[in-house]
């Protein structure tokens, strides 16, 4: 599909997301590239990935794949191959080159003194902190031979420039506002604010979608891209994501990384991924948003201009209703490793068999292995200081009527199970809540658990039956 540019041309529609590798998949990251992969597949269009590696003291391989996997985990699949902004320097020179021939850049040849001298001026008069123009009219013969220079952006002074931003509204910057930008340092290698404009340009992006931190750069970055006569993209600048409390997200707000709320808290990608969707994005009253539907109902238009606020009780609610209806097989497999036991076939189908039990409660995968823990503990079973106290006083003799009455049942599954154990609490004019205590301290070692016949039935008629025996008499 395509779409009508702001210069009034039509283009099919090609978004990027292009993080920089200095560290893990930021969850405000994240989002952008979420948002950025919708607006294009909604549009039929394409969804680019550049890696933005020119910091390279920063930058680093452990950090790239980091990002790579934290995308693919999302389910954030990418056009083509990702693109290297390092691997790309000569052309960006090439770029600033190509401008200080036609004019519209120049040489600059002020020293690093004269530079701090230049500011400490202007912070003595309380004036903006920016580049004064000083070579901007003068002759290369000026300076001295072979001294070294910056490539700077001529930038218009006059006028003003409007952004028809599809997010924040039309936005107005004087052009006196802005300097002269440094296109190439003196060392020969490009600044980022060239780096982006060319790269942008040459992989053919035409929506600019990401954070609103980068509105300012907008109008120094539209000032090149006219000077190179270049198709102008569309922006669309997002609202960041604030902490709870209001403040920009840090990591005293919880974790940043997506990679934490996968490995530390358990989170399904497809949680996640709704959960992101809705910070900052509404379609109605919707809340489970699936990705087909995102797809199929995502334009910029349902992005607020206000900052969201991320909840992470509002995440794990969630992620609860996701893992409720996911399916039991996944579920195990995502769990076994956080067991900490080597499992057996026979025991990973019975964690997987343990999930329709276990996955209405959890809320996150750690609480799903938490909760089907007590199925390949050792017996005798250890007990909690919680559990230990109901089995106190006349609790070991009730327990072993419990024992003799399941001993006798015959079909070991849920129905004959509540029978037997209702059959024990009547006699003994108990409810069957009351029944029930006792049991899943022998068979779990803890208060809590499953429903106490699915916990009969998961863990079977011997083992069942011998959890109970442990516990009948006192220990030594």
């Amino acid at each position: 599909m395509s779409a009508t540019s702001d210069t009034g041309t039509v283009t099919d529609v090609v978004t990027r997301f292009a993080p920089s590798p200095t560290g893990f998949l930021h969850i405000g990251g994240a989002r952008t590239a979420l948002f950025n992969l919708l607006y294009a597949r909604h549009h039929g269009g394409k969804f680019l990935l550049r890696i933005e590696d020119t910091d390279r003291a920063r930058s680093t391989e452990p950090a790239i794949a980091a990002i790579l996997d934290g995308m693919r985990w999302l389910g954030l699949d990418w056009d083509g191959e990702e693109v290297f902004q390092f691997a790309r320097a000569e052309r960006h020179a090439e770029v600033a080159h190509q401008l200080l021939a036609k004019g519209h850049a120049y040489k600059c040849f002020a020293t690093a003194e004269e530079l701090e001298a230049m500011r400490a001026e202007q912070r003595a008069n309380k004036l903006p902190l920016r580049y004064d123009g000083r070579w901007r009219d003068r002759p290369e013969s000026d300076a001295p031979a072979g001294a070294p220079f910056v490539i700077r952006l001529k930038a218009p002074r006059e006028g003003a420039v409007t952004i028809d931003d599809r997010v924040q509204g039309a936005v107005t910057v004087n052009n006196a506002e802005l300097d002269d930008m440094v296109l190439l340092r003196s060392d020969g290698t490009p600044t980022y604010m060239l780096a982006v404009v060319v790269d942008d340009y040459d992989m053919g992006v035409t929506h600019v979608i990401r954070g609103d931190d980068h509105l300012n750069n907008a109008f120094r970055q539209l000032a090149l891209i006219r000077a190179m006569d270049w198709r102008e993209p569309i922006y669309a600048h997002i609202p960041l994501i604030h902490g709870s409390d209001g403040a920009k997200l840090s990591k005293r707000h919880g974790a940043l990384g997506v990679d934490a709320y996968r490995d530390d808290m358990g989170i399904l990608p497809e949680a996640l991924s709704n959960y992101l969707l809705r910070l900052g994005w509404g379609h109605g009253d919707d809340e489970v948003i699936s990705r087909d539907q995102a797809i199929e109902w995502f334009d910029l238009g349902g992005v607020g201009k206000s900052p969201s606020r991320f909840d992470l009780k509002k995440l794990e609610n969630l992620n609860g209703l996701y893992i409720r209806a996911a399916d039991d097989a996944r579920l195990a497999d995502l769990v076994a490793p956080r067991l900490g036991v080597a499992l057996s076939e026979s025991q990973h189908d019975l964690l997987r068999r343990s999930m329709a039990s276990l996955k209405p409660r959890a809320a996150n995968l750690g609480e799903l292995a938490d909760g089907a823990g007590f199925l390949f503990r050792s017996r005798p079973l250890e007990l909690d200081e919680g559990a230990a106290a109901l089995l106190e006083g006349e609790a070991r003799t009730f327990l072993a009527q419990l024992h003799t009455a399941l001993d006798g049942v015959e079909a070991w599954d849920t129905e004959a199970l509540e029978a037997a154990v209702r059959a024990v609490a009547e006699d003994a004019g108990v409810k069957l809540g009351a029944a029930a205590q006792p049991l899943r301290a022998a068979l779990v070692g803890r208060r809590t658990s499953p429903g106490i016949f699915d916990v009969l039935a998961l863990l079977g008629r011997e083992e069942s039956l011998a959890r109970i025996a442990d516990q009948m008499t006192v220990p030594a």
